[in-house]
């Protein structure tokens, strides 16, 4: 089976610059939201989904993660005692843009799946190994305030000079993952989906920042879930990051969420599976030989009521220019 990682969020780094160079040598993103950040909906554990970077910047990702525990791609499926070994590798581009005179960012990634899930579906045990595309992510986020678009000496002094930023943003899942109506577990969700998110960083001291995002998934009905139409409701969220700036594109996060609802009803049934959990890691990106990157993180559930026991490492490389 498949799971969506993460968004986040795709998320943003840091980005240094020299002043013998017309651009800046390193320019880092630290990816996930679609896919590697987290694997459900609403968990994504994005840090620096905010932070700019100077207009014309480019950046391209390829990430690894492996996720062990009660994870699905649909955390409300009516599927219990869920025990999962996914391993995803997903690649994504972003570029910054002037859009409206504020700094823009946009991103699309797609992500490969290979696992296998088991579980009790109706008393039944079931087990299902798959890989093939899950369902890919489109991402605009637009800073409204503190972070007006900007050349690589405007990005400088930001870095010396940290300045609340306030951002919005909007992630697009679309269902491109493979899908069988007549099977509960599968790589895609076939319904598209939205999530709309307000963020905000704000410097603590100069070389430390605290950063949160608000949101909430909406979701289109799946018509073809087992001969039935499948509803949800809204899954809304909450992000908190942490984030250490070590030197020039290095830095490190402690990460945390929370997220509610999300139930869900087939056909005329009951409303059920309400999700309410939270999730706790930490994020590190540290530069090598200019505009390259690795990426580290690691996020297990701290507090779960549908599903959410599961652990997620993962590993990205970054190039920039």
């Amino acid at each position: 089976m498949g799971v969506g990682l993460a968004g986040g969020a795709p998320s943003l780094t840091e980005m240094s610059m020299t002043a013998n160079r017309t651009r800046f040598p390193t320019a880092l993103m630290a990816l996930m939201s679609a896919i590697l950040c987290s694997p459900a909906m609403a968990q994504e554990l994005s840090p620096r989904a905010h932070w700019p970077a100077p207009v014309g910047t480019d950046v391209a990702i390829v990430s690894w993660q492996r996720n062990d525990g009660d994870i699905l791609i649909d955390p409300s499926l009516p599927i219990t005692g869920v025990e999962s070994e996914i391993t995803y590798v997903q690649v994504a581009y972003q570029r910054f843009l002037d859009l409206w005179g504020r700094t823009a960012s946009l991103q699309v990634n797609l992500p490969y799946a290979d696992g296998t899930t088991e579980g009790t579906i109706n008393g039944e045990f079931r087990r299902r190994q798959t890989s093939g595309l899950t369902d890919a992510r489109l991402r605009l986020t637009v800073n409204l305030k503190g972070a007006p678009a900007m050349d690589p000496a405007g990005f400088r002094d930001l870095r010396a000079n940290p300045q609340t930023i306030i951002g919005a943003s909007v992630i697009v899942q679309a269902p491109t993952g493979d899908y069988d109506g007549d099977r509960v577990i599968n790589l895609g969700t076939n319904r598209w989906s939205i999530k709309p998110a307000i963020g905000m960083i704000v410097p603590l001291r100069p070389t430390w920042l605290f950063e949160a995002e608000a949101g909430a998934w909406f979701f289109e009905d799946n018509d073809d879930f087992l001969g039935a139409t499948r509803e949800q409701k809204p899954v809304f969220s909450l992000e908190l990051h942490l984030v250490k700036r070590v030197a020039p594109g290095f830095w490190a996060t402690l990460d945390a969420n929370y997220y509610r609802g999300g139930e869900t009803r087939a056909g005329d049934g009951e409303w059920q599976n309400l999700q309410r959990n939270s999730r706790a890691g930490f994020t590190v990106v540290f530069p090598i030989q200019g505009r390259h990157a690795f990426r580290g993180s690691f996020s297990t559930g701290v507090a779960t009521r549908s599903g959410g026991e599961y652990d997620i490492y993962s590993l990205s490389y970054i190039y920039a220019w």
